[in-house]
């Protein structure tokens, strides 16, 4: 597969107005918020706290009166400090560098497939710091195979979930789970595009270091462009 065919032909299915989250929320209720290092406003709380995370982006939509905040592809964040599942005193190999889209709203929000496509596999990531539960999807459009995956999900999402099982864009295929189940975030979604996923189950890098950001800028895609927001 040539990478940028697939580039091509996702700048194509971006014209059916994709969401990855509750349908019935306009993108206009969007917007991007920055989570990255240099945000002085993350100085002035607790980032190992996730119900002071829950406050700052609850404060953040109210004052900008929006329901979902969105961003963080390519971004270096320093809330992964807080876990030794991510840490690594040396700067290079130091996974702090977020390499997929996070969609901020409350926990039982509704996560859609964005494709038609499969489920590739699913799996309970229970690191402190990591996706909690997750469900990756498999999908082939017009020759080209790419996966998506969907992270941060409740517990029950995983519940009678079979691989292989058939899914159509815009069908409900969770619902977002709260801190204690999630990673200890405040409830989020984590969506990403993955060209080739190396073989894994049920869970990918969704942060990497600077020595790796090549890498995963290639075999990754901007959900932003995607999703049109």
């Amino acid at each position: 597969m040539k990478f940028k065919d697939l580039n091509q032909l996702l700048a194509k299915l971006v014209l059916k107005n994709i969401f990855v989250i509750d349908k019935s929320i306009p993108k206009s209720e969007y917007i991007a918020i920055d989570l990255s290092e240099t945000n002085t406003d993350l100085q002035k709380f607790n980032i190992s706290s996730s119900q002071d995370w829950e406050t700052y982006i609850a404060n953040y939509l109210k004052k900008h009166n929006k329901t979902v905040a969105f961003g963080g592809y390519i971004e270096k964040r320093g809330i992964y400090n807080r876990s030794d599942y991510f840490n690594n005193p040396n700067p290079e190999t130091e996974r702090n560098i977020h390499i997929g889209l996070d969609l901020w709203i409350a926990a039982g929000t509704a996560v859609l497939a964005a494709f038609n496509g499969e489920i590739h596999s699913f799996k309970d990531n229970t690191n402190f710091g990591d996706y909690g539960p997750t469900i990756i999807l498999k999908h082939h459009i017009e020759g080209l195979e790419f996966f998506t995956l969907y992270g941060h999900l409740s517990r029950e999402s995983l519940t009678h979930l079979k691989i292989g099982a058939k899914v159509s864009q815009g069908e409900t295929i969770a619902y977002l789970g709260k801190p204690e189940v999630n990673g200890d975030y405040a409830p989020h979604l984590h969506f990403q595009i993955i060209k080739d996923l190396q073989e894994n189950f049920g869970d990918y890098p969704g942060v990497c270091s600077l020595k790796n950001l090549e890498f995963f800028k290639e075999n990754t895609v901007n959900p932003e462009l995607v999703l049109a927001i």
